[in-house]
């Protein structure tokens, strides 16, 4: 049976989550890198006004993320495959060994502070479940406008899409959606409209600075979040991790590949659970549980137990 670890994004934080993370002497190295990195207390990210920030919250994520990873690993876990959703994907790419924390942390906080500063107010994102990806397209097409601009992004599920732009255009979409017969279509608690051509520069920048970054070889494969395929390419990751803000993350098909190539235990790292529950909606033949809802020790067991 094949483990695979995934990693949330925006949208999954929620406050204390670096302060709750598990006691485990692994947990704590990451946390002590990463205040030595970059320069702070990291226990300052995650109190609820800090993370109105998406550098905050993006930094957060990738903190909680890599160091329950870490103490897998020092326990003796360590996945078959790696995918992460969005900034999850630099989580993903320092476990499987492509990247280091040091560097992943401060690309991730120069990621944030480049989506900040290119739309600080009056975008966002929003989604919709219970329509189709074709069915949200049409929508977004016939609403769209250079005043409004607004875009399908995310694929999360066979019937959940997301949206990001302008949003006035995407409360459009959203109300159109409700009338269309979607189960539901509401605002993200996200400030940026992450994975369209409006950040298209913000990717350029982050393939500026990536093409001086070590990116290696990953020793175990990596989910690709544009193209959904596994990857083993360093310069491959490279572009994934750098233009995966401005395209769209194709996490049905990522989590369906995942099965086609084995997996049956798919564990979450913090926060939330976000994809958890997406997988147990759409995969009814693997087993997903998350660290947040079902504590380390519990998913520490369930793969030395299945996945040994």
């Amino acid at each position: 049976m094949k483990l695979a670890f995934l990693f949330p994004g925006q949208g999954s934080q929620k406050v204390s989550m670096l302060h709750s993370l598990p006691d485990h002497s692994a947990v704590g190295e990451v946390l002590q890198e990463a205040s030595d990195v970059i320069g702070e207390n990291i226990y300052n990210l995650d109190t609820a006004e800090a993370l109105t920030s998406t550098v905050s919250v993006q930094l957060s994520l990738l903190i909680a993320s890599v160091a329950v990873s870490k103490a897998f690993e020092a326990e003796g876990v360590r996945p078959d495959f790696v995918a992460g959703h969005s900034v999850g994907a630099f989580g993903a790419a320092v476990t499987c060994g492509a990247m280091d924390f040091a560097d992943a942390l401060k690309i991730v906080k120069l990621r944030g502070v480049l989506m900040e500063q290119a739309f600080p107010s009056g975008y966002g994102m929003g989604v919709i479940s219970g329509l189709d990806a074709k069915s949200v397209c049409d929508m977004v097409e016939a609403i769209f406008s250079e005043e409004n601009p607004v875009y399908s992004s995310n694929i999360n599920a066979a019937d959940q899409i997301t949206i990001s732009g302008s949003i006035p255009g995407i409360n459009k979409v959203l109300d159109q959606a409700s009338q269309g017969g979607a189960r539901t279509a509401e605002l993200l608690n996200v400030s940026v409209p992450s994975h369209c051509p409006l950040l298209n520069s913000v990717g350029d920048s982050l393939y500026d600075k990536l093409a001086h970054i070590n990116i290696r070889s990953p020793v175990v494969l990596y989910a690709s979040n544009r193209k959904a395929r596994l990857i083993r390419n360093s310069e491959q990751i490279r572009e994934d991790l750098a233009f995966n803000v401005s395209h769209p993350v194709r996490w049905y098909e990522i989590s369906s590949l995942l099965c086609e190539y084995g997996t049956r235990l798919l564990i979450e790292m913090p926060s939330g659970n976000v994809l958890t529950n997406l997988n147990k909606k759409t995969l009814p033949g693997a087993r997903s549980v998350s660290v947040d809802e079902n504590g380390f020790e519990n998913c520490f067991f369930l793969a030395k137990r299945f996945c040994s």
